[in-house]
């Protein structure tokens, strides 16, 4: 029977949200996402960091924060990803409750003697700490291996500051202004802004959009922002395209009827995402220690 209410907002890969209906019947393996995404509700409360799952195979870490259900694959097609929220509820979304522990708060509070710190400012801090260049590198095997362990760092409200600022980022990419790209239209085709496959340059400094338009301008800052072997621009491109699935003949169209320059400034958003995360990185203190 359908049920309306299990339509839900997904993030199939990075910076792609897709629709899900979210049912025991449909949906093979749903671990624990009914206790951390239960309802359509919870999202305007809940956070999630998604990390690289053990064994992961690619060749970079991977951190990315978000408000609504992450596919099991979210930065990768075999290797899986694990789910760390900040809120763990019941399947009805009743009896919510904090997923940092007391015990963690009153560490952290003993350790930088801040009475006022928060169990969120722990939360931003972790997700500081994990994009962390240095942590990374010292730590990239036993990422491969085994889950992250968190440091208590000197300069906690740095990378907590930092953190905070990089989920806002990360979650509200579809609220920021498009980077300002340079439209280099083809006088001899109508402008569409309609999306078949789009095409990255040899040099990465433009992109294809169509016979029409072509974006041009990418700062190469931009693919130093990556979720495994990709740039997150590059998963955009892969993702955002028309395809055909073999079996059913069914085609998959991201292009929006209701919003024709959606994916055009999207390209923009997430080119201003990566240039933004690349500086905030970089202005990270330089111990994680």
């Amino acid at each position: 029977k359908w049920d309306e209410s299990l339509v839900r907002l997904s993030l199939y890969r990075p910076f792609e949200k897709k629709f899900l209906y979210f049912d025991s019947v449909l949906n093979e393996r749903r671990y624990q996402m009914p206790h951390i995404f239960p309802t359509s509700a919870t999202e305007s409360e809940t956070r999630a960091i998604v990390i690289s799952d053990i064994a992961f195979r690619a060749d970079v870490f991977t951190a990315l924060v978000t408000a609504i259900i992450p596919d099991l694959h979210l930065c990768a097609a075999v290797d899986a990803h694990q789910c760390f929220p900040f809120y763990f509820y019941n399947e009805d979304g009743s009896n919510r409750r904090e997923n940092i522990t007391d015990w963690a708060l009153e560490k952290f509070r003993t350790k930088y003697k801040v009475k006022k710190l928060t169990k969120r400012d722990i939360f931003y801090y972790v997700y500081g700490i994990l994009h962390h260049p240095g942590y990374r590198e010292k730590f990239a095997d036993n990422l491969k291996r085994e889950l992250p362990r968190v440091p208590l760092a000197k300069a906690f409200e740095s990378f907590s500051a930092a953190g905070k600022n990089l989920a806002k980022l990360h979650l509200d990419y579809e609220k920021l202004k498009p980077w300002p790209l340079k439209w280099l239209e083809n006088k001899d085709t109508p402008l569409s802004y309609r999306v078949e496959k789009m095409k990255l340059s040899k040099d990465k400094q433009s992109l294809w959009v169509n016979d029409s338009l072509t974006l041009a301008g990418i700062p190469p800052e931009v693919f130093e922002y990556r979720f495994g072997n990709r740039s997150a621009l590059e998963w955009v491109i892969d993702q955002y395209q028309v395809s055909e699935d073999q079996r059913s003949g069914n085609t998959s169209d991201p292009n929006r009827a209701d919003d024709p320059e959606y994916i055009v400034n999207l390209v923009g958003q997430v080119v201003r995402v990566s240039v933004e995360t690349v500086k905030l990185v970089k202005a990270l203190p330089k111990s994680y220690t």
